[in-house]
């Protein structure tokens, strides 16, 4: 597949950011003995990463804005365009050793995600799309599950961790939804999780209290790959709410509901 200039730019940022962390991975194992040592180490390669994602894309598009989990946002010359950046989602598989971790870019345009790539570099899986091009894993176009009952769909989720306030509405979601569908899994990167929606490996996914760049990407992956993509308040903006419920069309009701109860 062919992008734009702008897409081809992100790929080539997220896979030398992915080459980077992936070299970093491999050390990742042998730091296990010392937990503050390894983290302090993932935090060095989460950094080194976001800095190799800004220098590629702020040096091809040096008037876009910049948003990012490690550096934070800064305004660019152009209003209307925003690189929104994770250069390591999946942090703490990372430094367990578990390869389930992803690059992330989107760009946003008036306030749309117009582009997004989510590379899991540990599987050498590129998940892109642009608006109105499809949605592409490497080579190949993929679409979102044609199930279209419950009962036979697997779903997605964040369970919250260190005491966020946020447990009890979750665990409610999963006492409505684990009797009515095939199971839910918790794999810790809410991009993969996306873009896993978007290639039809799961039929759904929700979460809160995320942050823009854990699904920025995600969300025009998944539409573009013929999914609903939606906050938790129908109303809301998905990047600017940190909320959001994904799937294929014939279940997105009914998933709805139930989460949304």
């Amino acid at each position: 597949m062919i992008g734009s200039a702008n897409l081809n730019v992100m790929i080539k940022a997220a896979r030398k950011a992915g080459r980077s962390l992936v070299k970093d991975f491999r050390e990742v194992e042998n730091l296990q003995v010392s937990t503050k040592g390894a983290g302090d180490f993932v935090s060095r390669a989460d950094i080194a990463a976001e800095q190799i994602l800004k220098d590629e894309l702020m040096g091809a598009r040096p008037t876009y804005g910049w948003l990012a989990e490690e550096g934070g946002e800064t305004p660019g010359e152009d209003p209307t365009r925003r690189w929104i950046v994770d250069p390591l989602d999946g942090t703490t598989n990372f430094l367990h050793g578990l390869p389930h971790w992803a690059v992330s870019i989107a760009l946003e345009h008036k306030g749309k995600i117009v582009a997004g790539v989510i590379f899991d570099a540990a599987k050498d899986e590129m998940f892109f799309a642009e608006k109105g091009t499809g949605a592409w894993m490497n080579e190949t176009r993929i679409r979102v599950s044609s199930r279209h009952r419950m009962i036979e769909s697997i779903f997605a989720t964040g369970l919250p961790f260190a005491g966020r306030s946020d447990l009890p509405e979750t665990l409610q979601d999963l006492a409505r939804l684990m009797p009515a569908c095939a199971g839910v899994r918790r794999w810790g990167a809410a991009a993969l999780d996306m873009a896993y929606v978007a290639a039809g490996r799961y039929e759904g996914f929700w979460e809160r209290r995320l942050n823009a760049w854990d699904l920025a990407a995600g969300v025009i992956i998944v539409k573009e790959a013929g999914g609903l993509c939606e906050a938790l308040d129908p109303e809301a903006s998905i990047v600017e709410s940190g909320e959001v419920i994904c799937s294929n069309e014939p279940i997105f009701e009914n998933f709805a509901k139930v989460i949304r109860t």
